[in-house]
């Protein structure tokens, strides 16, 4: 994973939160669940690899940099998709924030797409 070194230029601000929270909410919940611990989603056990929890020691001891980088051009062989041209900087930055506090699993309760 590159960008090990960068830096994330967003200063880390309740407001910077709450729009990393909204994007994660329109790109990644469908997933990572509301939580980003893939809470409620029915098929995150089944993928291979099946989807982490973001709040993993695995996935936190990323840095701010290398977060964005897998973001921005996705992992394979797994299903992270890549989100160049479909996130901008500054949603993806506020996204890694996000990422850096997320609540307890469970706490924010399943997404809505799985409960119609």
């Amino acid at each position: 994973v590159g960008n090990r070194s960068q830096k994330n230029p967003l200063p880390m601000t309740k407001e910077t939160l709450t729009a990393g929270k909204e994007a994660f909410n329109h790109y990644c919940v469908v997933c990572h669940g509301l939580d980003g611990q893939a809470t409620g989603v029915p098929f995150a056990d089944r993928m291979s690899p099946p989807i982490p929890s973001l709040a993993s020691r695995q996935v936190q001891e990323y840095s701010d940099g290398q977060l964005k980088w897998v973001i921005d051009n996705g992992l394979a062989p797994s299903g992270m998709p890549a989100s160049k041209g479909t996130l901008s900087d500054e949603e993806i930055w506020s996204i890694v924030h996000f990422l850096r506090h997320l609540p307890p699993a469970g706490s924010l309760g399943e997404p809505d797409v799985y409960s119609h």
